[in-house]
């Protein structure tokens, strides 16, 4: 007679492993800090977690591995001499483990030996070495935690390595403990190898630019001491120029002795705190002067971008921009764009020399624009030239000036709607100085900006002179992660002969969206006819605080206020208040906004969205 298949079924089901349950954790910390509770935690948990995968034969294995695993936690938090107990049981819900913790003492740090090898343990530097030890993360008194040890180093060898001496090391790291004591000697030894000038810049990588492109960027002082920020800024500045898409600096390495050849990153991090790591100490020269070796890649030779984009005013935009970089093999780039909206409808081309000697960044182009806006029609032609330089407060300072200088002659036809049409040509000259000081010059969170700018324009039938002063200035302030507060203010002061004759850049008209909101594009200014002009004096101030709810959304609340005049004394302040939403899009950032405005008793809606590809 044949049997059921079942029971045999059965049978092979029973003999397969059986696999345990994840167990429920309980632990009696013993009065352990917080910090040292949660790296016994994170320890034990990720040995619980093995339980899933492991069949009934392997649970008392698991438990001692789990068990070293906390004395491993412990000791990592200065806990060398604890007495730990894992009881293993069951309840309704499947299998436990009981964790008794008596950690004794906790172990202190009873001395600090920092000793310095190469040159900067000669006179020069000691001022140098008394920083760094003063600096010392993990002091005398203070707990033993190996965190704290692996970044105390850490951040020696940073601060060493960041200024003269690229190539610094650790050669000798020590943590001794005496767990009958609870106290551990501490014994650190940093060789900086030499102090290290910079010699020119040697380039590799080049194809089409000139060799004296990078020396434009790259302006070394012959026998100025190496300095990674000065590095950093150097790479990025390639990097942003029109001439290269990528690059990389670094000393030449090449004239160091081996021991000190490898970059400083690839250095010992750490010990174990029983440990000793020993290396050889650089047998060099004190000082060396080298050169800095620059890798780049060369950016396209042509690119063409469109941006579609549209606002609350101007309506529907598109525009175009053509570049060139080595124009005729030289180290120019030739930029020309065409832009059309509803309100204004320009061409330019320009040529942007690279830096000079000095660092000063020159270009000079041509212009075509015709804008009617408010009653105000202009048609200019024009060509002009413009000198600018960007330098840093100090090499340590994130703080940067700029300086922009300009001059151009210009042809315009202007008419003013309903009262009068004429033609003018005018030389006018700018300069214009910026103080910024700010966490991300293209998304700041925090820091200030301000600008002084002067200007002073001729008829050149000397019909007409005008001059002008304005001041501007921006706050920025982050009391949390997605919180910024904003604070601008803005004022200007013309004079001139006619008013009514002066270029209406020159002149002051405000009102729309960067300005005060609730009020029209430029809509703030002289009544003249039916066009509103510019007028001789300017006053802009806005706070607003926006929130982020998370990385692409956030909200704002805002008030503007502000008017032009022909004096101070005059000015009948203009007041809008709102909210808006921001949005940050891989189309580009867009911005709404509702605003009342107090003097006009209306709300208008400002938007604002570009598209580029």
């Amino acid at each position: 007679m044949r049997l059921p298949f079942a029971p045999v079924f059965l049978c092979a089901l029973l003999a397969q492993p059986v696999f345990a349950a994840r167990p429920e954790i309980t632990i009696d910390p013993g009065g352990l800090s917080a910090g040292a509770l949660e790296a016994v935690t994170h320890a034990v948990d990720s040995m619980a977690d093995m339980a899933d995968d492991q069949d009934g034969g392997e649970g008392i294995r698991l438990r001692r591995r789990a068990r070293e695993a906390t004395l491993d936690a412990l000791a990592t938090e200065g806990y060398f001499s604890p007495q730990v107990q894992l009881e293993a049981g069951t309840d309704v819900a499947g299998p436990t483990w009981d964790i008794t913790i008596v950690p004794g003492e906790r172990t202190i740090v009873e001395t600090v030996d920092i000793s310095f090898l190469g040159a900067i343990s000669g006179p020069e530097f000691e001022e140098r070495v008394a920083l760094l030890r003063k600096d010392w993360g993990l002091k005398e008194g203070s707990p033993f935690r190996n965190d704290e040890w692996e970044t105390a180093k850490r951040n020696l060898l940073d601060k060493a390595s960041e200024r003269d001496f690229p190539v610094a090391r650790l050669v000798d790291t020590a943590a001794d403990v005496d767990a009958d004591r609870a106290r551990v000697v501490l014994q650190v030894k940093l060789d900086s190898g030499p102090a290290v000038r910079l010699a020119g810049v040697e380039v590799r990588g080049l194809k089409r630019v000139p060799q004296g492109v990078v020396e434009r960027y790259v302006r070394i002082r012959p026998g100025e001491p190496y300095d990674r920020d000065r590095m950093v800024d150097w790479q990025q500045t390639l990097q942003s120029s029109p001439f290269f898409s990528g690059a990389t600096l670094d000393i030449d390495r090449k004239g160091i002795a081996p021991s000190h050849e490898e970059d400083p990153a690839l250095m010992p991090k750490g010990l174990e705190p029983d440990q000793t790591r020993t290396e050889q100490a650089y047998q060099g020269p004190s000082h060396l002067t080298l050169p800095v070796m620059a890798d780049v890649v060369e950016s396209r030779p042509r690119r063409m971008s469109v941006a579609l984009g549209v606002d609350d005013e101007a309506g529907a935009r598109i525009e175009t921009v053509y570049r060139q970089n080595v124009v005729l093999g030289q180290p120019v780039e030739l930029e020309t764009g065409l832009r059309l909206d509803r309100l204004r409808k320009f061409g330019y081309a320009d040529i942007h020399l690279a830096p000079n000697e000095n660092g000063f960044r020159d270009s000079f182009g041509v212009l075509a624009q015709d804008s009617d806006v408010q009653g105000l029609h202009v048609r200019r032609l024009a060509v002009g030239a413009i000198r600018a330089k960007t330098y840093p407060a100090g090499f340590q300072s994130r703080v940067e000036y700029e300086t922009r200088y300009g001059a151009r002659l210009a042809h315009e036809m202007t008419d003013i709607d309903g009262y009068n049409s004429f033609t003018t040509n005018t030389a006018t000259a700018t300069a214009e100085i910026i103080r910024r000081d700010v966490n991300d010059k293209y998304d700041p969170r925090e820091g200030t900006l301000f600008a002084l700018g002067a200007g002073a324009g001729t008829a050149l039938d000397a019909s007409n002179h005008f001059n002008r002063l304005t001041a501007r200035g921006q706050f920025w302030w982050s009391p949390s992660k997605r919180d910024v507060v904003t604070v601008r203010g803005e004022v200007g002061r013309l004079w001139a002969q006619d008013i009514n004759r002066v270029p209406d850049d020159f002149s002051f008209r405000t009102g729309g969206a960067r300005s005060i909101r609730g009020y029209r594009y430029l809509g703030l200014g002289r009544q003249v006819g039916n066009a509103v002009l510019g007028d001789a004096v300017l006053f802009v101030a806005s706070v607003e605080a926006t929130r982020y709810f998370d990385d692409r959304l956030g909200g704002a609340v805002f008030v503007d206020t502000g008017n032009v005049a022909s004096s101070f004394s005059d000015m009948k302040l203009a007041t809008g208040v709102g909210a808006g939403l921001r949005v940050r899009t891989p189309a580009g950032p867009l911005s709404v906004d509702l605003a009342y405005a107090l003097r006009d008793k209306n709300i208008r809606l400002h938007f604002s969205l570009g598209i580029a590809f």
